[in-house]
């Protein structure tokens, strides 16, 4: 299956358990419900998938399962956001391998934990009673954990422990990283550029050099800079098709030519998104901006550094998840989870009718 790179593609969530392991059954309930609105693709092991914290083992299953469950309906994309060059070619390989039909890429990243995720991630890593010595920096507790046992077993002596942290790269650098993987691989690619979150921009020179690669056909727009949808067209025309990839400026860049949505909200809300799409893509504005202005509070909520617990946490009231997350991300408590489940509430009582 070739990739249409147009519609909604769900940047999905990943499901776990009380046990921290896998909740498969409550993945393909929400995975069906994209399929039920009519999305375009599907997107694995993002910021939202929650990637970082993720092994192996764990990408491989969703990815089979996810193709099984598609059943060639539309195509399952996994995302690559490694360390190291060596892991984003392992990382592709494996992708077609497990039956993606696509990949998408951006420059490395991890999930910047706030006071209290900060606090907790640290005194679990001190249980382990190691003074402080040998450097971990790692994406997630359970990674740390081990790298705590592994450095007693080792014969160090002590640990320093600091939150995640990776190198930025310059234009030469992250320019041939994108080459080197789209070089391993026949499988179409989607180029994540979001300097906000992840600093690093891929910039109009950059994609310029990668127009020899016949296999990166796609942009997920999220400079948060609606005129790029603009530059990027004059320069480029329809080499790359463009993704909007932030949730509150999607309406503007579909508007504006772009040519899909990898959508947040989309995991708790399918349906009015896949219907902003589709009337805009109809030329209804009126239509369209009516569900949209209804829909932008809860939008915001894919532009704050926990979208990834605001949007479980919306799924979870919709029917369609849960809350749980994997530490160092921790489930909401007090004023903030109240104030998030005012916000989705109000737009679950106010949802409109289309």
């Amino acid at each position: 299956m070739g990739i249409n790179w147009q519609g909604v593609f769900p940047a999905l969530t990943t499901k776990f358990n009380s046990n921290d392991e896998l909740d498969l059954p409550l993945f393909e309930k929400n995975l069906q419900a994209q399929l039920t609105a009519g999305v375009n693709g599907i997107v694995l092991g993002g910021t939202l998938g929650e990637a970082s914290v993720l092994s192996i083992t764990e990408k491989e299953i969703l990815v089979k399962f996810a193709v099984e469950k598609c059943t060639n309906k539309v195509p399952v994309l996994l995302n690559i956001a490694e360390g190291s060059t060596k892991e984003a070619l392992q990382q592709a390989a494996y992708a077609k391998a497990w039956g993606a039909k696509g990949i998408m890429i951006l420059p490395p990243m991890r999930y910047k934990s706030d006071h209290r995720e900060t606090v907790t991630y640290f005194k679990t890593v001190a249980t382990n009673k190691v003074p402080v010595l040998l450097n971990i920096a790692e994406g997630s507790t359970k990674e740390a954990l081990q790298q705590a046992a592994y450095a007693k077993a080792w014969g160090a002596k002590g640990i320093m422990i600091l939150p995640p942290m990776r190198y930025k790269s310059d234009h030469r650098e992250t320019v041939t990283y994108f080459k080197t993987v789209a070089n391993s691989t026949d499988l179409p690619i989607m180029i994540y550029n979001n300097p906000v979150d992840y600093k690093i921009e891929v910039t109009i020179p950059m994609f310029e050099e990668m127009m020899d690669c016949s296999n990166i056909q796609a942009i997920k727009e999220s400079t948060r800079d609606v005129t790029n949808v603009t530059r990027m067209k004059n320069k480029f025309g329809d080499r790359f098709k463009l993704l909007c990839g932030v949730d509150t400026l999607a309406m503007e860049e579909l508007c504006l030519g772009a040519d899909g949505w990898v959508a947040g909200l989309v995991c708790a809300f399918p349906a009015e998104t896949v219907a902003i799409y589709n009337l805009v893509k109809q030329g209804n504005i009126e239509a369209a901006t009516k569900i949209y202005r209804w829909f932008m509070p809860l939008l915001e909520l894919d532009i704050h550094p926990k979208l990834v617990q605001y949007i479980k946490l919306a799924e979870s009231l919709v029917g369609l998840g849960s809350e749980i997350v994997r530490p160092p991300r921790l489930i909401l408590e007090g004023k903030e989870r109240e104030d998030v489940i005012k916000i989705i509430n109000d737009g679950i009582a106010t949802r409109p009718n289309f």
